[in-house]
């Protein structure tokens, strides 16, 4: 029987069912804690004899009960332990019933052509649907393949449909209505409506708004009107105006054309302020009172628009230093310290230095050109690239820092009046006049002052 991604189903339960491609294993509640474990083994595809194995590791006297089924190629194998497991094989031939309350051991059956397969441990006769599995760990009361169908489970019945409003009781006889005469000249007088009041069928059509006629800024003065009053009435209080003169008109001027402006009572108000004197003419450009043409465009800038930006050529050039065709010098500067080399170099720190077994500047620009310096390592302890020693900026300006370039087997600095001390890769640590920097390898230098 061969059963690889086959669906099983189950009624909810107790047990703890495994369900993997070829082996199925059922364990009680008790099992919980083990149940992971195996659901790892099954889910990884451990066949039966391997789940075995796994399942009875703890020996049989700690396992109460437990059931395992292989449906891989080849005959179908079942095993039954404990009080109330049952299983049931059916085949073309013959129907197989395995009880594991029988033994004190196991019950095992092995049969060719198994066609189905039904497993009932602790509440098999609970009631409830039964669920459709491929694969997976979950709790149940029984297991069957093939799959129960739908037709195989206990139907229950359909709830009968809603009853309409009115209709009598479930059950009973309905009773045809009794419809009782009505005598017309019992019924009640209509109310007729009071004072003015119009019926619905009278109450004239709403108007509707002539949206081609209608006059937005017409509606608006009338508006204003009706809360101010008219634009040409004056206040409470206030004269009312000559005849022809609207409120609305700007007031008339009281110049004469002598500067002087008259008030009610005779008195001149102080003169208006003279007229600005207009600009001088320019020689050779317009009169005074041209009238200048409005000018279309941006903004007029300051610029002439003959200022030009560019290389100083002419009069203007100046030299670059170096030599043509060459790179530039490399950035010098005063030399803040002087090392030793065990090796007998000596070299000023006038700016980058890389020491080494074999040290590359890979990592510079042209001008920078650091000053390569090239240690013996016969036991190849020292990084080809293992220290730099450049001048220090900011707060080590004026001294000379060393950095670890990330060697193999570190470096050890000694400063005066201090202990040994391992330096960090990438890390710049400031040098003392006197300090020793240890490359390994029988490789040191010393720290002295230009």
């Amino acid at each position: 029987m061969s059963q690889d991604n086959s669906t099983w189903s189950y009624r909810p339960g107790d047990w703890l069912a495994i369900f993997g491609a070829t082996t199925t294993l059922l364990l009680p509640a008790s099992e919980k804690a083990r149940a992971a474990q195996l659901w790892d083994q099954v889910d990884g595809g451990s066949g039966f004899a391997e789940t075995l194995d796994q399942v009875l590791a703890p020996g049989l006297s700690v396992l109460p009960a437990f059931v395992l089924i292989g449906t891989g190629d080849g005959p179908t194998k079942v095993i039954v332990r404990g009080a109330g497991v049952r299983a049931t094989l059916t085949t073309d031939d013959e129907t197989v019933e395995l009880d594991g309350s029988t033994v004190t051991t196991w019950v095992e059956k092995t049969l060719e052509g198994v066609s189905a397969i039904g497993v009932e441990v602790g509440e098999a006769d609970r009631p409830g649907p039964d669920h459709l599995i491929e694969g997976g760990l979950v709790r149940v009361a029984r297991i069957d393949f093939p799959a129960r169908t739908a037709d195989e489970a206990p139907t229950t019945p359909a709830a009968p449909e809603a009853a309409p409003l009115g209709a009598p009781p479930v059950g009973l006889p309905a009773e045809e209505p009794v419809v009782e005469p009505v005598d017309a000249s019992a019924e009640e007088p209509v109310d007729e409506p009071a004072g003015d009041a119009v019926a619905p069928e009278e109450q004239p059509a709403t108007e509707l708004l002539d949206v081609a006629a209608y006059d937005a800024e017409e509606d608006a003065a009338e508006v204003r009107e009706d809360a101010l009053g008219p634009l040409d009435t004056p206040a409470e209080g206030v004269e009312a105006p000559p005849a022809g003169i609207s409120l609305m008109d700007p007031p008339p001027s009281d110049d004469d054309g002598s500067g002087l402006v008259w008030d009610e009572d005779g008195a001149d108000a102080p003169p208006l302020p003279p007229p600005p004197i207009p600009p001088a003419p320019v020689p050779g450009g317009p009169p005074a009172d041209a009238t200048v043409p409005p000018v279309s465009g941006p903004p007029p800038t300051d610029h002439d628009g003959l200022t030009q930006t560019g290389p100083a050529t002419g009069e203007f050039a100046r030299e670059k230093p170096g030599i043509p065709g060459q790179p530039p010098a490399p950035n010098v500067t005063r030399p803040v310290a002087r090392l030793i080399v065990s090796s007998g170099d000596t070299v000023e720190v006038d700016r980058v230095v890389l020491i080494g077994r074999a040290p590359e500047a890979r990592r510079f620009t042209v001008t920078e050109q650091p000053r390569l310096v090239t240690v013996p390592s016969p036991l190849h302890e020292i990084s080809s690239t293992h220290v730099e020693v450049r001048p220090g900026t900011g707060a080590d300006h004026g001294s000379a820092v060393v950095t670890d370039m990330g060697s193999t087997n570190g470096t050890v600095l000694v400063q005066p009046g201090l202990g040994p001390e391992d330096l960090k890769p990438g890390i710049a640590v400031q040098l003392i006049p006197g300090a020793i920097i240890n490359l390994g390898d029988g490789v040191t230098i010393q720290v002295t002052n230009p």
